[in-house]
């Protein structure tokens, strides 16, 4: 059967078509709000966005969703998880520098309408072990706590590229983003006797000149677990104790003393999957949901601590039970797309309708498939690859006026604008304010710079 992914597109043009409220309308529209009984503890799932990234979703949309849970007398709370230290300078790895971040980015308890939870402690050793027989490489996951002890789950998901999962959707969300910092050490597969970093790099000390290396420090100085020593004249490395927390990749590969195989990494494309199905198990498959919006579709992960320009216009909307289906319904979306003229995705003539945008655009090393998260979750059992994609139409726009007060003007202020008048009446005969009584607007319609010419002087018409 094809799972049904409800979507409405990207365009505004009224209150009850703006994203907010679209977002509102196919989470009611995909039933997720059935999955909510009052006295529910919900989790929301968001990505806060790194330092200084800008393409993360806006706190609002966190926000409504909670104010729609509370609505139907659950207890919400947003929640993001601490990260592996995947450069030398990370900011969400510990709940300290998360909830510095996070609060910088807008998600804050004020902001929200509901607490802001690292769930998965200080350290991100606060966490839940699942089995996963059904694994197509994982065995086993280990989801933040707090996510787990959830009676229900809303994957509330930035559609977008990743440099590791080549996209960053739905089951990324919960596959990397539900996982513990043990979790997130099992996707990357640190340990593992052949597709970890530490058993699948080649390692090329001859490349490193040791401390004769301009900033040699960072070399050993990106490992926080102390595996590197520069000597003299080279690098040596612990590689048997490489968790694959990925602080290196950075620093080690472009001085050519990596090389990153793409057998590492599309490993863990298929034990994203995995994992994702873990945290699902942890909540209960009937009481997840997920909503993936594809705007602002940067060609990296909010991880970052920057943001590029989107690789396509915004996409539009979606909601689901079925993060397969999802996922799968915005990635080819986004393939349909034309891309966007001076991305990333012209510069990588990945910009023409019917091409494979994030490949090219995302993917850190070359080979990853776009559809491989995907893929491996339709043979583990996450959800399916047919879809049938519902479009919703706009709800109905009185259920969105501001909800504090949807009065009508007239009922809101005539009194108060009557006690404190806010228009001058008794000036100017009415009129109000001093003004011209007539200019000529042609004039100021075109400014394009040009000198307008006059038998008494010259006006620069236009621009200063």
């Amino acid at each position: 059967m094809s799972a049904p992914v409800y979507y409405m597109n990207a365009r505004s043009e009224s209150p009850q078509t703006s994203l907010v409220v679209k977002m509102l309308t196919v989470f009611e529209a995909a039933g997720l709000d059935t999955l909510i009984t009052p006295g529910d503890v919900v989790a929301i799932k968001v990505h806060c966005g790194e330092w200084n990234n800008t393409a993360y979703l806006r706190p609002v949309y966190a926000r409504a969703l909670a104010d729609k849970v509370k609505s139907l007398g659950g207890r919400p709370f947003v929640c993001d998880t601490t990260t592996l230290t995947y450069q030398p300078f990370s900011s969400r790895s510990t709940e300290l520098d998360l909830l510095v971040t996070a609060e910088r980015n807008g998600y804050t308890s004020a902001a929200l309408g509901c607490p802001f939870i690292v769930a998965d402690g200080f350290l991100g050793t606060s966490d839940y072990r699942v089995d996963i027989p059904e694994g197509y490489i994982l065995k086993e996951a280990y989801i933040a706590q707090a996510i787990a002890a959830a009676d229900v789950l809303i994957a509330l998901t930035h559609f977008k590229g990743h440099p590791m999962g080549v996209i960053g959707g739905a089951i990324k969300n919960l596959g990397i983003g539900a996982q513990s910092k043990r979790g997130k050490h099992n996707v990357h597969l640190g340990g593992h006797p052949k597709y970890s970093i530490g058993n699948s790099a080649v390692f090329h000390p001859e490349n490193c000149r040791g401390k004769q290396e301009p900033g040699w420090e960072i070399l050993e100085d990106c490992c926080p677990y102390n595996l590197f020593t520069v000597t003299e004249d080279s690098i040596l490395w612990e590689r048997e104790k490489c968790t694959s927390c990925l602080g290196c990749v950075g620093v080690m590969g472009p001085r050519g003393i990596f090389e990153f195989p793409e057998l590492n990494f599309a490993a863990v494309d298929a034990a994203i999957a995995d994992a994702c199905l873990g945290a699902i198990k942890a909540v209960g498959r009937d009481k997840v949901g997920f909503i993936n919006l594809a705007i602002d579709v940067s060609p990296r992960c909010d991880c970052v601590n920057f943001a590029d320009m989107p690789i396509t216009p915004n996409l539009g909307v979606f909601a689901s039970r079925d993060p397969v289906a999802i996922d799968k319904a915005c990635v080819d979306m986004a393939r349909k797309a034309q891309g966007i003229p001076g991305s990333l995705a012209e510069e990588m003539e990945v910009h023409h309708p019917g091409e494979k945008k994030f490949e090219l655009c995302s993917a850190l090393v070359h080979g990853l498939s776009e559809e491989a998260q995907i893929n491996t979750g339709a043979l583990i059992g996450l959800g399916s690859k047919d879809y049938e994609l519902i479009e919703v139409p706009p709800d109905d726009p009185a259920k969105h006026r501001f909800p504090p007060d949807p009065r009508p003007s007239r009922k809101r202020f005539a009194e108060k604008f009557a006690k404190f008048m806010t228009f001058p009446y008794d000036r100017y005969e009415g009129k109000g304010f001093l003004r011209e009584e007539e200019v000529d607007v042609e004039r100021v319609k075109h400014g394009n710079g040009q000198v307008e010419h006059t038998p008494e002087t010259e006006e620069v018409v236009g621009d200063d």
